[in-house]
């Protein structure tokens, strides 16, 4: 006996095609990755205004943020504002300003690639458990951890990692961590 199996119409199969493409992407965006798109200059010359990164939102779920990463948050006033800025010290660090100069733990941070050193400084003060304390690479024209409104980081922010930028074209990069970083991690 022949089993007649009845066709889908054209239109049934694209609809179920957008509908899982749709699902599928939600997936994506809410536990795996999404697109960022930088405003402002405070992470120059590391990142441009209106520069494109893809944000790994899931490595977090299983590792803590690094020395040196680069990472979007929720602004602590309004969560509905994102921020991009670098790990500079993690839970239990001491981390100070002075004289333009950082230190994290007593020592100097050797920072290529930052714009220019820090006018203004920053007491020696240690990162809170579950926080981070988040620097832009433009120094003196971000509002970081320096900033009241901003402080330490709570983890539970943290939306994700910089892992790619990939517009403009010009900029096509893998984010990686600057050197002086990934030798103390």
């Amino acid at each position: 006996m022949q089993s007649t199996k009845k066709q889908k119409s054209p239109v049934r199969e694209w609809l179920e095609a957008i509908i899982g493409s749709v699902i599928l992407t939600a997936f994506i965006i809410t536990f795996i990755a999404q697109s960022f798109s930088v405003q402002g200059s405070s992470m120059m010359p590391t990142l441009q205004n209106n520069q494109r990164l893809l944000v790994d939102k899931l490595s977090y779920r299983f590792t803590e943020p690094s020395h040196g990463e680069v990472i979007v948050f929720k602004y602590p006033i309004n969560p509905r504002e994102e921020f991009i800025k670098r790990v500079i010290g993690v839970p239990g660090d001491t981390v100070a300003i002075a004289q333009g100069n950082l230190y994290v733990n007593g020592e100097l941070i050797e920072e290529d690639y930052i714009s220019e050193p820090a006018v203004r400084g920053f007491l020696s003060q240690e990162v809170p458990e579950d926080h981070y304390f988040v620097l832009g690479d433009n120094r003196n024209n971000s509002m970081d951890s320096r900033d009241p409104r901003v402080s330490f980081v709570p983890k539970e922010l943290v939306v994700g990692r910089a892992i790619w930028s990939y517009w403009p074209l010009s900029r096509l990069e893998i984010m990686r961590q600057p050197e002086i970083f990934a030798s103390r991690n």
